[in-house]
């Protein structure tokens, strides 16, 4: 059955999110898209998500129709008042507080203020994002809790119901593309691998089976294995 409401996903370009995109596209009446430019140092990702949604709308004509607006916000004093690896140059790291230097702080406090702001203005109760708990850098605002906080302190704020779905919450990359297989087969996970960014350094020269990227940044390597155990998962299964 699908569901009536709207939902606005955020979408990067990524794998994560462009898994929600397709998630979205599955069971929503309609789907609008959101991205963010706040100085991030993978900025060719805003670049590829114009292609994703372009090849989603070609390759599976029963979402094209579902597919609404796409809208891009800056967000450029994020990056101003950051001091992470995501927004500078410098070597990504583990701090003294345990995090990665890749962390940027209130990121997604703020991604997801912005785009309650806007489905408030569209009309859309539904908010789709990427976070992860289980294959994650640490970030502590991709935890569930705090996405229920944000969930409850959106709703009251707006004076209406707005719902945060985080498919991705408690599964690992290999069923993460696992769930894009089962929803869009050998298609959908050929078109992330071709056109999704990933990579924290922004690097699309190198080519490997997961698709392109430094293959050694955290982002990297957390694709790279997924990949790997979600093959070998299909090959035992055979």
């Amino acid at each position: 059955m699908t569901d009536s409401r709207k939902a606005l996903v955020l979408f990067s370009g990524g794998q994560d999110s462009t898994t929600c995109l397709a998630w979205a596209l599955d069971r929503y009446a309609e789907v609008e898209t959101l991205a963010f430019d706040y100085g991030q140092r993978h900025r060719i990702e805003l670049d590829c998500r114009n292609t994703v949604r372009a090849e989603i709308a070609r390759q599976f004509p029963h979402w094209a129709g579902k597919l609404g607006e796409d809208h891009l916000l800056d967000l450029s004093l994020l990056g101003q008042i950051s001091d992470t690896a995501l927004t500078s140059e410098r070597a990504i790291e583990l701090q003294a507080n345990g995090l990665p230097n890749t962390f940027v702080p209130g990121r997604n406090l703020l991604f997801l203020t912005f785009a309650a702001t806007l489905a408030y203005r569209r009309g859309a109760s539904v908010l789709v994002g990427g976070m992860c708990e289980t294959d994650f850098s640490g970030y502590p605002d991709c935890r569930d809790n705090t996405l229920k906080a944000m969930q409850v302190a959106l709703s009251l704020g707006l004076a209406a119901p707005m719902t945060i779905e985080t498919p991705l919450m408690f599964i690992t990359k290999a069923q993460t593309w696992a769930l894009t297989h089962s929803l869009g087969g050998d298609a959908l996970n050929d078109l992330i691998v071709e056109k999704t960014h990933t990579c924290y350094l922004g690097e699309r020269g190198a080519r490997h089976p997961w698709g392109y990227g430094c293959g050694q940044c955290p982002a990297c390597q957390l694709r790279a294995a997924g990949y790997a155990s979600f093959v070998a998962s299909r090959a035992r299964a055979a």
